[in-house]
């Protein structure tokens, strides 16, 4: 079979549905899905083969873990403006060629600055990735069935790839040096750019005008403060340096605001937020993220420190709710078709509080089924969520604005996984600390007593150094304690998806893309309304 390139339809042509081609063309979007939802989370067992190799000071190690998140983040609104502008498929492929290169200079890094380098231009990279293949879904799919049914799919694959992430990273360290697991990303984007541009449209929006560098740059600076503020609260406590950068990071955005709404050629239509489809799209994904990323720290800890397993077992495991949910995207998009939006979104969120309020019953000694299945029917309720709300914002938007539309989309996510490992991270930390203090001998050194009231591992460190039976009574106690402050952080969770699932019926009730408007209308699904009709 051969392809030629294709060309999208002329503007008010009737709108075709996706064939073969269309859904060929998604398999080739889902690669750099994984591929950057992998990175995030593939570094997780590499770290102590790299460690030992390039030997990096701790702030160096911290750095080549959260630099490819902070860049991803702060650049993904600048990127998605920019795809719009030159044009979403280029810059797809120049971000595949960024991508795989500097997956090479990251594999055969010999210093810890040139793997934090590489790690900065992995996020660079990804930032191109992430809004090109959204908004280009929105392009190859004009038909608002299919799109849901599309997204979805990209959904379940961006999902999918945090969590297959950790299971690749052990698994290729059975067998190869640290640096495969950045190597596998090569081959996969040589398949990108040889398929890409046989496959995938073209689309750019003529009308923008010049490109808002400023406004790139206070964007960037509302980000990156913000999500480093964030993550530095939940891992070290409130302190000056992180506060500092909140307050840089607000003031940042409050300009960056400013520069959109007085500038002549904005990056980002500010309108799109007072249309109920998109802005709360954004805030459901956000409440999503929320929950997921700060009960997941909970949960591997629970499978390696209080369960014992090793790391690689531990991944494994992990992966078991992600397979279990595999249907429920497409699930929830035919369910939306007959029902409310809505109504499926809070249902999604209601199936969420239940799973996180099942955990809040969790033991050391339960059964290994019953987190499985509790996370399982939280991730259920998420996907739907996260699916639903991807496709009702990048439907509401006009597709000339689909790039900047994805981009707010994912800073949204990236934003609500930050605030939910600060805030549920905090709240079990507390527990934690305070369960334990009554737990901890005398005998104990001051340091090391320091750090088994801060975290279980330490304890875990503490308890080896004890005889005996003084030893099993401190484990036991840390255990107790940290699944303790599991219950609170899932409790939390779970009144959080409470609020939401009444958040989403006020807020997205009776809301419809541009696209279900011209089906019902016989109108020209690609005309650039830029909002949801209700």
């Amino acid at each position: 079979m051969t392809f030629t390139p294709y060309t999208a339809p002329a503007p008010g042509t009737p709108t075709p549905t996706a064939g073969r081609r269309e859904w060929t063309a998604l398999a080739v979007l889902l690669l750099p899905c994984l591929l950057v939802s992998m990175d995030v989370s593939v570094l997780y067992f590499a770290v102590p083969f790299l460690t030992a190799q390039l030997e990096p000071s701790s702030v160096q190690q911290l750095w080549i873990l959260d630099i490819y998140g902070f860049v991803l983040a702060g650049l993904l609104i600048t990127m998605g403006a920019l795809g719009d502008r030159i044009g979403r498929r280029r810059l797809l492929l120049g971000g595949a060629v960024l991508f795989g290169l500097a997956s090479c200079l990251a594999a055969y890094a010999q210093t810890p600055g040139m793997l934090i380098a590489a790690r900065a231009l992995l996020g660079v990279g990804g930032a191109t990735l992430m809004p090109s293949t959204l908004a280009l879904i929105r392009n190859l799919f004009t038909d608002g069935r299919q799109r849901g049914k599309a997204i979805a799919i990209w959904s379940a694959a961006t999902a999918g790839g945090i969590a297959v992430g950790p299971v690749l990273s052990g698994a290729l360290l059975e067998h190869f040096w640290w640096g495969s697991v950045f190597l596998i990303n090569a081959p996969a984007m040589a398949l990108l750019l040889i398929c890409g541009p046989l496959l995938l449209p073209e689309f750019r929006n003529p009308a923008v005008g010049r490109f808002d560098l400023p406004g790139a740059a206070l964007s960037l600076a509302a980000m990156l403060p913000a999500v480093y503020g964030i993550k530095e609260i939940a891992r070290n406590g409130v302190a000056a340096l992180p506060v500092a950068a909140l307050v840089v990071g607000a003031l940042a955005a409050a300009a960056f605001v400013g520069r959109q709404r007085t500038a002549r050629h904005p990056m980002l239509d500010l309108e799109l937020f007072r249309h109920r489809g998109f802005s709360g799209s954004v805030l459901m994904n956000l409440l999503a993220m929320f929950a997921v990323v700060g009960c997941a720290v909970f949960f591997t800890q629970y499978l390696q420190t209080v369960r014992g397993m090793s790391p690689l077992r531990a991944a494994l495991w992990n992966v078991v709710p992600t397979l279990a949910i595999g249907g429920m995207a497409p699930l929830s998009a035919a369910l939306a078709r007959r029902l409310d939006r809505a109504v499926v979104i809070a249902a999604g969120f209601a199936l969420a509080a239940v799973g996180f309020l099942s955990l809040s019953w969790l033991e050391p000694s339960s059964p290994l089924w019953f987190p499985l299945v509790g996370s399982a029917i939280y991730a259920s309720g998420l996907v739907a969520v996260m699916s639903l709300g991807n496709e009702l914002a990048v439907g509401a938007a006009p597709p000339e604005r689909a790039g900047s539309a994805s981009a707010v989309l994912e800073s949204g996510t990236e934003l609500g996984g930050a605030l939910g490992m600060a805030a549920l991270g905090t709240i079990g930390s507390a527990v934690y600390r305070h369960d334990i203090q009554g737990a901890l001998p005398a005998e104990l050194p001051a340091r090391v007593a320091d750090a088994a009231h801060e975290t279980l591992a330490g304890a875990v460190a503490a308890a080896a150094r004890l005889p005996g039976r003084a030893g099993h009574a401190l484990l036991a106690a840390a255990r107790d304690a940290f699944v303790h402050g599991l219950h609170a952080a899932t409790l939390c969770a779970a009144g959080v998806m409470a609020a939401a699932a009444v958040l989403a019926v006020v807020l997205l009730r009776g809301l419809r893309t541009t696209a279900e408007a011209g089906e019902e209308t016989g109108g020209d699904h690609q005309a650039a309304a830029p909002a949801a009709v209700n």
